[in-house]
């Protein structure tokens, strides 16, 4: 079910959360102007259930999608036959990533650094390359890990790990009636490869009784604006421009999100 040296939670009940709730948002503008800017045709990498996927394929542009997740595939595939929408739609992880075509531009939204390693990260960022036109570029974003995180509070006081669960979830009612919940712990930390591992319950609910549960594990990485910089270095990038959120400032410590743009 899961690619080998990926360890993700985008499954089951919780590929069926993003799909009902996981939409909208201002940076699908931000990356549907940067993919006209930049020019087609386009990849949506790690695409998910396609939240900016379906929008962008909508508005006209040309554009795949590819995900380690076949679950959340199905789900993106389903939503574009709802909406008349033709999605190509490729079932990779970004470190495996071998596309019978070529890009303008590839976006790469919420999903640096979930699931692998560094060794699997830097080869994705490598396989992206392999896959952009010559000019071509890619428009990635990226959360750097903050003082204040999990992570960092597990190194500094030595939390007793895996935490306990919190006493409530997130529950909201989906398209067909039934309750899905979501809940998420901090799991175990890596201060070596400065890593942490989360694990995510969910939960399923018809008229208020539980029939369903299921739990995954996702490992994130945590890089510095520095360290991605360097990575898209390594894997051949050149012309690296990076931006505080979706707007054209310069990037500073206060930014929970950063935009990097780099060239072949």
């Amino acid at each position: 079910m899961m690619t080998v040296g990926i360890q993700t939670w985008h499954y089951g009940l919780v590929a069926r959360w993003w799909a009902e709730f996981c939409e909208g948002g201002d940076d699908i503008e931000f990356f549907g102007n940067a993919i006209k800017r930049c020019g087609e045709p386009a990849l949506d990498a790690g695409c998910g259930t396609g939240r900016l996927l379906l929008p962008l394929l909508g508005s006209g542009i040309d554009i795949d999608g590819s995900d380690v997740s076949k679950d959340m595939l199905t789900w993106c595939a389903s939503r574009a036959g709802a909406e008349g929408l033709s999605a190509v739609l490729y079932q990779q992880a970004m470190h495996e990533l071998d596309l019978p075509r070529r890009y303008r531009t590839v976006i790469f939204c919420g999903s640096f650094g979930l699931g692998g390693t560094r060794v699997t990260d830097l080869e994705g960022l490598r396989r992206i390359h392999s896959h952009l036109e010559p000019g071509g570029t890619l428009v990635m974003d990226h959360y750097p890990p903050k003082s204040d995180s999990d992570y960092a509070e597990a190194l500094a006081e030595n939390l007793e790990l895996p935490r306990d669960w919190p006493e409530q979830g997130d529950r909201r009612r989906s398209s067909d009636g039934t309750e899905l919940e979501l809940r998420t712990r901090l799991l175990a930390v890596d201060s070596a490869e400065k890593t942490v591992t989360r694990e995510i319950s969910a939960r399923k609910f018809v008229d208020g009784a539980e029939v369903a549960n299921e739990s995954h594990a996702i490992v994130i990485c945590g890089y510095s604006t520095a360290d991605v910089e360097s990575m898209l270095d390594q894997a051949g990038f050149g012309d690296i421009r990076v931006t505080g959120g979706l707007g054209d400032w310069r990037p500073s410590p206060s930014d929970e999100r950063i935009v990097l743009e780099a060239k072949v």
